[in-house]
């Protein structure tokens, strides 16, 4: 074979390689963290003001996972007006759960885990007290 067959060759395979590579990269699944990402990222302003309340808050709570299931320890759980525990899973949005969080006089409310498949979560809490919104994350593993 001389030099012309073996260029005509090679590009007939390089073609051949880029239209396997658009096709494997058209068929590939890209997943948004969030199906209304666009929508979540303009209310970001209200996230970062929910934020700055938790920082300024001089009790924080605190999420935690032990053998009894998932707790959260807020001193001032009866002052809460309105409250929701998302339990986000980031490798399967099925196994999300959002939970509403009463107000209640204790101080520990404890939230059955039994049910959750094993896993990374974000635990991300909102609630409104006093007029104000406030958001924690916490990182767990089940």
């Amino acid at each position: 074979m001389n030099w012309g067959k073996w260029i005509i060759v090679s590009f007939v395979l390089f073609a051949a390689f880029i239209a396997t590579l658009v096709t494997v990269c058209i068929r590939q699944d890209v997943s948004l963290v969030s199906k209304d990402y666009y929508q979540d990222e303009l209310k970001y302003q209200d996230q970062i003001t929910r934020l700055q309340n938790t920082e300024a808050l001089s009790v924080k709570p605190a999420i935690i996972i032990n053998q009894k299931g998932l707790e959260i320890e807020y001193a001032l759980l009866s002052q809460i007006t309105q409250g929701e525990l998302m339990l986000f899973c980031p490798s399967n949005p099925q196994h999300d759960r959002t939970i509403v969080v009463p107000a209640t006089s204790d101080r520990l409310l404890l939230i059955p885990v039994a049910d959750l498949n094993a896993g990374m979560y974000k635990a991300r809490f909102t609630w409104s007290m006093q007029g104000k919104d406030y958001y924690v994350e916490e990182t767990i593993s089940i």
